[in-house]
């Protein structure tokens, strides 16, 4: 059983800096995550994706965010458990608490922290018959590698920021970007807004507003994605990927039932 003062459930940006804060009083952490490295969505879903809300960083990349998390709490020598879920929470009679993981890891502790957010977070995806032929392969849910697309042809289906920052990024990088998005305004940052429709202007993106999507093409491998105008007349983009970015849908798991 491993021993500590404080036991964080979730190892993304907050409860890394919870380490911080509690190592200034003295106090030992345990983060279990059910993740298999640290940093949460950032590091999961957009490690190198540049972000623009943290004091003292006008942008910083989220996994540069979390390494430096890690170096400003190394002094602190936090110890880890990931790629394992919490199921369960038992108090003890003196107060404190033994936190079950879902491999068996047993964590007793005087506070639990809880910093998962919203639980665990899956892709929300677009109703297209045969988007399952071409996930793994040519269909991302998310962003991990950049250079995975250099000079590929890549199609970007969404409205919000998320799309928005990756069509912006991508544009540079990318052999043709292709942004989608089936409403004639986007939900994301006006800022950001800006930007793709300025690209847009100068021809550095394409930009399909009012367009829905209907069907990717290919035969085992991606070659193009077909849609509608706001006058049904059907559109085809020749593309190597297709990343559709439409959010996530969170699931709280065991949380919801700790009372």
């Amino acid at each position: 059983m491993i021993t500590t003062d404080i036991c964080i459930i979730g190892a993304g940006p907050v409860g890394l800096f919870a380490v911080f804060e509690a190592g200034l009083l003295k106090m030992r952490c345990h983060l279990i995550d059910a993740l298999p490295q640290v940093g949460g969505q950032l590091s999961e879903i957009y490690p190198h994706k540049p972000i623009y809300d943290i004091p003292g960083y006008p942008s910083i990349t989220a996994q540069e965010l979390i390494n430096n998390q890690m170096e400003q709490i190394d002094p602190f020598k936090p110890t880890f458990t990931l790629g394992e879920r919490v199921d369960e929470l038992q108090k003890q009679e003196d107060g404190s608490y033994i936190v079950i993981g879902s491999e068996g890891t047993l964590i007793h502790c005087q506070v639990v922290v809880i910093a998962g957010g919203l639980g665990c977070f899956e892709p929300r995806k677009p109703e297209l018959e045969n988007l399952t032929t071409y996930e793994g392969k040519n269909v991302h849910y998310m962003v991990k590698d950049p250079e995975k697309f250099r000079d590929q042809r890549i199609v970007i289906a969404g409205g919000g920021d998320s799309a928005l920052d990756w069509t912006i990024f991508l544009s540079d990088i990318a052999k043709e970007v292709t942004l989608v998005h089936r409403s004639d305004s986007f939900r994301g940052a006006p800022d950001s807004a800006e930007k793709v429709f300025n690209l847009a202007q100068n021809g550095k993106i394409n930009l399909l507003l009012s367009h829905n999507l209907q069907r990717l093409n290919g035969n085992g491998h991606l070659e193009s994605v077909l849609m509608t105008n706001k006058s049904k007349e059907e559109v085809v983009i020749n593309t190597d990927h297709f990343i559709p970015l439409y959010g996530l849908s969170p699931k709280l798991g065991p949380i919801a039932d700790w009372d």
